[in-house]
């Protein structure tokens, strides 16, 4: 009986790490939204509320490892409990720095607002999308396990980097011809540089998300030895 009761002590432990994990996903995704419809509707309340979210993150980051730390001394895990919790805690400072990249894109919007509309928003866009899609799955890999869906988003960075540098060169080159909306092109790029940056942290869950499963570390490993 002992027994049965350390290991479901571990269980609700390692539960209550799980879902403060969520709860910080759930609100990271937001502050990033919100960041990003604040360029699109032109709302810098959205921008402002992104930017308050961020202390929360942080405190949420603080608690998990707080949690974490605690779960490894009070059980002393092994094997696919250990990874699991530290994955957790690897997950969870990815996205406070998702989080922090919401922040930036949302003080670049800011200034963004402050002026005329650029046509060329529209550019960051599809972007935007594929970014909270990456996070999102990336998210769900992680929860549920699923090494398949984890395997599939370091190819898709690779499509984000390359519509990162698209927008890049879109916005150098159209510099010369429209000189008044420098300042706006130049917060634009970083805006894009931002959603790569959520794209990388993404990649990172994922990759942990295989660790977590598989004990398979694939950060650095060849994409054809991934796939095999």
């Amino acid at each position: 009986m002992p027994q049965v009761h350390i290991l479901r002590s571990f269980d609700e432990a390692l539960d209550r790490l799980r879902d403060t994990v969520l709860m910080m996903a759930s609100l990271t995704e937001r502050s990033l939204s919100n960041a990003l419809r604040g360029l699109f509707d032109r709302d810098s309340d959205l921008c402002n509320k992104a930017i308050a979210d961020d202390e929360e993150i942080d405190v949420l980051e603080k608690q998990v490892d707080r949690e974490g730390y605690d779960i490894l001394m009070r059980f002393q895990p092994v094997a696919k409990d250990f990874r699991q919790v530290i994955a957790t805690m690897k997950v969870s400072g990815n996205l406070e720095r998702v989080g922090d990249a919401a922040v930036s894109i949302a003080r670049r919007v800011k200034k963004l607002n402050g002026h005329a509309l650029l046509s060329e928003t529209k550019l960051v866009e599809p972007m935007y999308a594929e970014a909270v899609a990456m996070l999102k799955d990336a998210i769900g890999a992680f929860v549920d396990g699923d090494t398949e869906l984890a395997l599939a988003i370091k190819p898709r960075d690779r499509v984000l980097d390359a519509m990162n540098k698209q927008i890049a060169d879109q916005l150098t080159e159209a510099m010369p011809r429209n000189p008044d909306h420098l300042r706006g092109f130049l917060n634009l790029i970083f805006v894009a540089r931002a959603l790569e940056r959520v794209g990388d942290h993404a990649t990172n869950i994922a990759e942990d998300a295989i660790f977590a499963k598989d004990a398979q570390d694939i950060r650095h490993a060849h994409p054809a030895k991934v796939e095999a």
